[in-house]
């Protein structure tokens, strides 16, 4: 066995690289699908929408009688946990140190959960458009119209949608210039003494929602450019708005709009093997995760009008 080889199999290693991959989880990511680990890597969770909703189980247990069964049926979806790997190349004279080689692969560790938190950020993020796209409606930004109830309504409609009470959280994803827009809307900043001169920060907005909902900003980024040509940077989200149910803490059958599944403990497991050449020692990272949407009638993209 290398040296190198030796230092992964040491603990220390090992929870730096479970560390760094839950400490760089995308927090837009994990706010649009929250983490739910799993025991194994296929499996099944609950699937919600307008026709299959959510419903509460009735739990009264008649003497001699039987108890509520919480099972499986045909309409509930089955979850597959992809598998992701990244491989970073040591060479050996960077190796020629214990404390080079623990820094090497704690380096490798941090590359690897920025590589797949930017890539679980857009896939999510892609997902969600993607799934609301159909039940799309606008708010009319006319200077008349006042965009607080009108978005208060959609809260409303994902509030019924989730049907899980206050346990359930309402959350609020604004694109840059959807927030733009909102905060410089006079009937907003019209709500704010001293407005008149600076407009409210988007977590001042949060206030006059119903439900207190949460509130983060999407700014990732894509080149729209054909290869070759001059580049076009878009914001993924720009000038939308989505509105969703979500619980910090999801599990398999809780009525959320999204959520992600990982294997347990195994959110980045190092490990090492030699180059064909012998010249280098790479560091390999493997996890997973898989995004899937869970309860689609909970939750509402919103654009612009006027």
């Amino acid at each position: 066995m290398s040296r190198i080889s030796d230092i992964v199999a040491k603990s220390t290693i090992r929870e730096y690289a479970q560390g760094a991959a839950q400490e760089g989880v995308s927090p837009v990511g994990d706010f649009l699908a929250p983490t739910v680990e799993v025991s194994k890597a296929t499996g099944y969770f609950k699937v919600y929408s307008e026709k299959s909703r959510f419903r509460v189980p009735d739990t009264r247990r008649a003497i001699g009688g039987p108890a509520t069964q919480l099972g499986w049926d045909r309409t509930d979806g089955q979850f597959n946990v992809e598998a992701h790997a990244l491989d970073v190349p040591v060479d050996i004279l960077e190796t020629d140190e214990e404390d080079t080689m623990e820094a090497a692969l704690q380096e490798a560790s941090d590359l690897g959960a920025e590589v797949g938190a930017l890539s679980h950020e857009k896939e999510v993020v892609d997902l969600a458009i993607t799934t609301t796209a159909g039940g799309a409606a606008n708010i009319d930004f006319a200077a008349a119209a006042d965009p607080i109830d009108q978005i208060d309504q959609h809260i409303i409609s994902v509030i019924k949608a989730a049907n899980y009470g206050a346990m359930m959280g309402i959350r609020m994803l604004f694109g840059p210039t959807y927030a733009r827009r909102l905060k410089n809307h006079p009937l907003v900043r019209g709500r704010f003494p001293g407005a008149a001169k600076v407009a409210p920060s988007v977590e001042e907005i949060v206030s006059l929602f119903l439900a207190k909902p949460e509130v983060r900003l999407s700014t990732m980024v894509y080149d729209d450019a054909p290869e070759g040509k001059a580049k076009d940077i878009k914001f993924i989200l720009d000038d939308k708005l989505l509105i969703f149910a979500a619980r910090p803490s999801p599990t398999r059958r809780d009525p959320s709009f999204m959520k992600t599944f990982r294997l347990r403990g195994k959110w980045m497991t190092p490990r090492t093997y030699r180059s064909p050449d012998g010249r280098q020692e790479v560091a390999g990272l493997d996890w997973s995760g898989k995004p899937y949407v869970t309860n689609s009638a909970a939750a509402k993209q919103l654009g612009i009008t006027n």
